[in-house]
């Protein structure tokens, strides 16, 4: 974490962020936690509100509050958090939050930009944040934490679509948003290019760049398993689930249909779920690190600002995952290249 991505006063850019992927609900604790480090206290307490997942999602929320608690250690401020089982929740637990003192409440996820909205103004004299919302205009107590998965997801794309033995490849959401079609956006066109750059045609299922398949959750397994096997059953053999735990399911599908690869998303899926053999890559946001940097400014840097946070291929916000032995080598290579052109701007990730 002592490497985190490093944050400034960057231009304001459009609201698309990513999924903000959950789990299935538990119960509403909030909760506080020491700092387990000897260094001299600071002075400041940072609390997290999570999306309806809680904080054991094995995705989004988890990766937020592991940057919250790795902040924690390594300055020893204070924290504490609140679990949402749904949207109900949401107000309510940031409320408990501002009550309890924080100095900077952050908030997981695009489905809680309204009720962080309506707690900054409420109470201008404290702090937040929010990971995957951009707010236009700006409001001077939230800063938005977001990031341009698409250019990780184009990667993956291509990879996919450089990786298919049957020709065709799938992704598929948790809900129709922003937040979620960016993965999909950049999957897609990553595709394309490949297309287009080695004269094939592999199809992608499940998102045209306007409609898709969506399970409407982000928490029933089942749905996620269904769809899959859906696509599994049109010749698809990578695919691509942008819903937080409902991708296990989709994980599940492919598993037992024996030769289908899975493209993780949010943190690398070798190493935080059970399926890390089926695992063709993984596009990654870097949430902890994210949280990280934003928590360590405010309390002992600078201070905090509203500057809007963009994690990007360039800055290490967004990254791909460990690519699996089924990718060829000629592809790996090709990705380093890609990345370089998307950093310096001759690639677009746009879909065409």
């Amino acid at each position: 974490m002592k490497n985190a991505i490093r944050f400034g006063a960057l231009a304001a850019v459009s609201a698309l962020a990513l999924a903000a992927c959950s789990s299935a609900p538990e119960e509403t604790p909030s909760t506080s936690a020491e700092p387990t480090t000897s260094v001299e206290p600071v002075d400041y307490k940072a609390c997290m509100v999570s999306d309806s997942g809680g904080f054991d999602d094995k995705s989004f929320n988890q990766a937020g509050f592991e940057g919250l608690q790795s902040v924690s250690n390594d300055l020893g401020i204070e924290i504490a958090t609140a679990e949402s089982t749904d949207e109900a929740d949401y107000a309510t637990n940031i409320d408990q939050m501002v009550a309890a003192g924080c100095d900077l409440t952050i908030t997981v996820g695009f489905l809680l930009g309204d009720a962080t909205k309506a707690a900054a103004e409420a109470n201008v004299d404290s702090d937040f944040a929010i990971i995957d919302f951009a707010y236009d205009p700006a409001i001077e107590n939230v800063k938005g934490i977001v990031f341009n998965t698409d250019q990780a997801a184009f990667l993956a794309g291509y990879a996919a679509a450089g990786s298919t033995q049957t020709g065709t490849i799938a992704t598929f959401g948790g809900m129709n948003i922003p937040t979620v079609t960016i993965f999909m956006n950049g999957f897609l066109a990553g595709a394309n290019y490949y297309n287009s750059e080695n004269g094939t045609d592999v199809q992608v299922l499940g998102w045209d760049g306007k409609d898709g398949s969506f399970t409407d959750d982000f928490a029933d397994q089942t749905k996620g398993q269904t769809l899959a096997q859906g696509f599994i059953d049109q010749g698809a053999d990578i695919i691509m689930p942008v819903a937080g735990p409902v991708g296990l399911g989709a994980a599940a599908a492919a598993k037992a249909a024996g030769n289908t690869w899975i493209v993780g998303v949010d943190t690398d899926w070798t190493q935080t779920t059970d399926y890390g053999d089926i695992i063709l890559t993984s596009v990654m946001k870097l949430m902890g690190p994210a949280v990280y940097d934003v928590v360590q400014e405010a309390a002992v840097g600078a201070g905090f600002n509203a500057d809007l946070y963009v994690g990007t291929l360039e800055n290490g916000g967004v990254g791909l995952g460990p690519s699996a032995a089924a990718v060829p080598a000629e592809v790996v290579t090709k990705l380093e290249e890609l990345k370089a052109g998307i950093i310096d701007g001759s690639v677009s990730v746009t879909v065409e």
